[in-house]
């Protein structure tokens, strides 16, 4: 993998440059682990035209005790119906949930009903990470891959070694063991 990477330099200041390297070390990783973590959201983000084939993750932190809130945000969800693929609901405390929701759709319309319940009077913080589904042909050595979608969801995996969802027998069920005769 390391002979496919193509080296070159970047100028920062020197106040930027601690910046990035505080959140390396916060992450874990190197200086070209987050330059090219940093790379792919930036590209994949930028890849997100209008009225084209998308995911979305939208976070929501609100209090539960707004009058109507999760009736509210129940039929924004219910606007796009089966384009709705997912939601997790968590009770933070006494009076805040945190909803994660996964859509997937036209961008346009993903972006516009997000902006509709970030917005809500009672949500508290909201955010959303959009993905063009473009950007999932290509895997990560930048060739492309294989698309596919099953069982209500879709994943992308680069040409190469055969992928399968199939579990190995021997997984599936514990193997049988002889048991010795009784002797007479």
């Amino acid at each position: 993998m390391k002979d496919d990477l193509v080296r070159f330099g970047v100028a920062m200041d020197p106040n930027l440059m601690e910046q990035l390297d505080a959140l390396a070390e916060a992450r874990g990783c190197n200086r070209s682990e987050l330059l090219r973590d940093l790379t792919r959201a930036e590209v994949s983000r930028s890849a997100l035209g209008d009225r084209v084939p998308a995911f979305a993750a939208v976070t929501l932190v609100y209090n539960h005790h707004v009058r109507e809130l999760s009736e509210r945000l129940t039929s924004l969800q219910h606007e796009l119906g089966d384009q709705v693929r997912s939601t997790m609901h968590v009770h933070l405390n006494h009076e805040h949930c945190l909803e994660v929701i996964v859509m997937r759709g036209r961008s346009d319309q993903l972006k516009e009903i997000t902006s509709r319940m970030i917005a809500t009077r009672g949500v508290l913080q909201g955010g959303a990470e959009f993905v063009a589904e473009d950007t999932l042909t290509l895997g990560t050595s930048g060739r492309r891959a294989h698309v596919h979608t099953h069982d209500g969801h879709t994943h992308a995996h680069p040409h190469g070694p055969l992928h399968t969802h199939e579990t190995p027998r021997a997984a599936k069920r514990p193997r049988a063991t002889k048991r010795a005769k009784p002797r007479r």
